[in-house]
């Protein structure tokens, strides 16, 4: 395969991994680590679609705070809830476990626990707010924060993928185990141009404290990173750069 439609390749996992979009079908799939850098150009896709639902909301006469929440369920729609998800099972896992064994089957568990289901009203209210706070002052500066977000939240799992070993001997944290260092300079690279690109240096710093903080926790946890840190890193992310660009 040459280079090219290797990566178009890539893109076509990373899209078919974290979303719910039509994807086509892969005829000699690549690894999920070998697709981690373009997990940013998926938030693109994720945080455009976001956007334009807002922008379409606000001229039709939609109030500020109602497009963000269309927007806002746009997103999720879009991905299948798939980073939410993992927030509330971290926030399960981490909350009611005993010893690493009892946390990791807390998480795999599909129910949502009393932990989990705060940690998702708190995350969704967060973004809700940050989204209509930069609706109500420039619909036009919420819709690319919007894609800027689905961007840089993302530009740090490949990092994660290479820095913390797997949690279990299974999942998608490790069948993505093998992210390289090239790979995840690249998502990095796209995150911190895609903030630098709107003026959001400090952004950068605070996406890159949660994420460094929730990789610690789970060494603590639970031994390294899964599917679920992964998508709670996104999450917490995304919530850091609303709290610094919605002022």
């Amino acid at each position: 395969m040459n280079p090219l439609r290797a990566r178009l390749a890539e893109m076509q996992l990373a899209l078919m991994m974290l979303t719910r979009l039509p994807a086509g079908r892969i005829e000699t799939a690549p690894s999920i680590g070998a697709a981690s850098w373009a997990f940013p150009l998926v938030g693109a896709i994720v945080g455009g679609l976001s956007a334009g639902v807002l922008l379409a909301a606000t001229a039709m006469g939609a109030a500020p705070s109602l497009a963000a929440g269309l927007a806002l369920a746009t997103g999720v729609l879009a991905t299948g809830g798939l980073h939410e998800d993992g927030l509330a099972d971290v926030a399960d896992g981490f909350g009611g476990g005993r010893d690493r064994a009892r946390k990791l089957e807390i998480m795999r568990d599909s129910r949502i626990g009393s932990y989990g289901a705060i940690a998702l009203l708190l995350a969704l209210g967060f973004r809700w707010q940050g989204a209509a706070i930069l609706a109500l002052q420039d619909p036009k500066l919420a819709a690319l924060a919007l894609v800027v977000l689905g961007i840089s939240s993302r530009a740090g799992l490949a990092t994660a993928l290479v820095l913390l070993p797997a949690a279990r001997p299974d999942g998608m944290g490790r069948a993505a185990a093998d992210a390289d260092n090239v790979r995840a300079l690249v998502a990095a690279a796209l995150g911190v141009l895609a903030l630098l690109a709107i003026g959001a240096p400090m952004a950068i710093l605070a996406m890159i404290l949660v994420q460094v903080g929730l990789g610690y926790l789970a060494m603590r946890q639970i031994g390294g990173q899964s599917g679920d840190v992964l998508g709670a890193m996104q999450q917490l992310a995304e919530i850091a750069g609303w709290l610094i660009l919605a002022r």
